[in-house]
């Protein structure tokens, strides 16, 4: 374990041991402080406690150690969070019926607020529209305590940035954007994150830390959309994208790539975007027109696929109906099991509706039955055999994991939709 000489060892709760939540709540306790993980999902927590990660970023050997020296301690108890010195916040916000779903937040705020003290500090991670943090957080923390913030106790807003499966860039590397509701808020908040990370970027108010992480977002989303357009004229028009996209890549400045898919899954892409557009039509009034326009987009690749799978299938004279359709890649992204608004368990449903019999593999995804993973764990789950690829009437490859053995798809595969440019040959169509 590391000990930060420039910080002392707090006592830190994280409420939320997700994606987000469990690799902050292993660096705290790497770094020295006392963490307790605070989680609502008893069978979450139980995998815990027998230092069983359920994330990929974080092993269960870093795991082991921690819960043996108690530096680190799964938690569904509430009482476990008294004499918090530092609180974070980690919780899901989804969208209900286009709306956001601030549930999870605001029952840790009253969790919290019981045992909030003076001197104590409580930051919001979660994903939200600018102005939670001061209009509804805080306000909840001061009910619930009975304590003033700014006055008695410091509170901010730290945007997360988990890119689940990254190599590269983890949580400690990752610069870390900050903000509190005045200045020793901010500092308390500074102290903390910094023995955590590498680089600590403070801004000056929560509202500008919420609209940075939506901006952050956003901005893929619209050039996912943008991407995933073009894919589907240039095909009409019969260009390869694919191509254009790796030329104008060569370009030292001016474009940054962004490349076709299935669709957008996890928390990020499906959900942040409609935050700040629900924001500014609650506020203003107005429509935010380029969120509105990515949304339409992407939420209809899934239906993109299937009828370029129809169409592959029709050139072979093969109906839909009764064919046998494997599905490589359950994830929304490659190389972790994160399921979560995966464009996958649309394209499931689809096929299945149509006809078709629908087997999937995915090394990643073991639990597939997270509530917002769609209807995958109704999907026949098969190992990549070279029997099972040469028995699809059509292989649909939506995930490009490094585990897939590549050569022995193209090899035994007779046709293949790839929708992430990973494979060539005269039977394998690009998305």
């Amino acid at each position: 374990m590391i000990e930060n000489s420039e910080s002392p060892r707090l006592r830190v709760v994280i409420v939320g041991q997700g994606y987000v939540g469990l690799p902050l709540a292993v660096r705290a306790a790497e770094v020295g402080h006392r963490v307790v993980g605070l989680d609502v999902d008893v069978q979450r927590v139980k995998r815990l406690m027998l230092g069983e990660s359920y994330v990929e970023d974080i092993s269960n050997a870093r795991l082991a150690p921690l819960l043996e020296s108690g530096a680190y301690r799964p938690s569904i108890d509430a009482s476990d969070c008294a004499e918090f010195d530092i609180a974070i916040v980690t919780v899901p916000t989804p969208l209900r019926d286009g709306a956001p779903d601030l549930s999870h937040v605001e029952d840790a705020a009253l969790t919290l607020g019981s045992h909030l003290v003076r001197g104590a500090t409580v930051v919001l991670e979660s994903t939200t529209y600018p102005g939670t943090t001061e209009e509804l957080f805080g306000p909840l923390l001061e009910h619930a305590s009975g304590l003033t913030a700014g006055v008695d106790f410091h509170l901010g807003y730290s945007p997360e940035r988990i890119d689940p499966g990254n190599p590269s860039w983890k949580l400690e590397n990752t610069p870390k954007v900050i903000s509190g509701i005045d200045a020793p808020s901010t500092q308390a908040i500074h102290r903390f994150y910094a023995s955590v990370v590498e680089t600590v970027v403070p801004v000056s108010s929560c509202k500008e830390a919420e609209l940075t992480k939506l901006l952050e977002n956003t901005f893929r989303h619209v050039n996912i959309a943008l991407a995933n357009e073009l894919a589907i004229f240039a095909h009409e028009l019969d260009i390869d994208i694919w191509a254009a996209i790796d030329a104008a890549s060569t370009k030292p400045f001016g474009f940054m790539r962004f490349t076709p898919g299935p669709g957008v899954g996890g928390h990020c892409l499906p959900i942040d975007p409609s935050y700040l557009s629900w924001r500014v039509q609650r506020a203003l009034g107005r429509n935010f027109r380029f969120v509105e326009l990515a949304n339409d987009v992407n939420n209809h690749m899934p239906d993109y696929v299937v009828r370029r799978l129809v169409g592959g299938l029709n050139e072979r004279k093969k109906s839909l109906n009764g064919s046998r359709i494997l599905l490589l890649g359950l994830a929304y992204k490659a190389n972790t099991g994160d399921a979560r608004e995966t464009p996958a368990a649309r394209i499931a449903e689809l096929l299945t509706s149509m006809g078709a019999e629908v087997q999937a593999a995915d090394p990643h995804v073991i639990d597939d039955a997270h509530p917002r993973a769609g209807n995958l764990a109704t999907v026949q789950r098969v190992d990549v055999t070279p029997e099972r690829l040469a028995a699809a009437d059509a292989v649909v490859l939506l995930a490009d994991h490094d585990a897939f053995d590549y050569p022995a798809i193209t090899a035994h595969a007779t046709y293949i939709l790839d929708c992430r440019r990973r494979l060539v040959g005269t039977h394998v169509d690009s998305l």
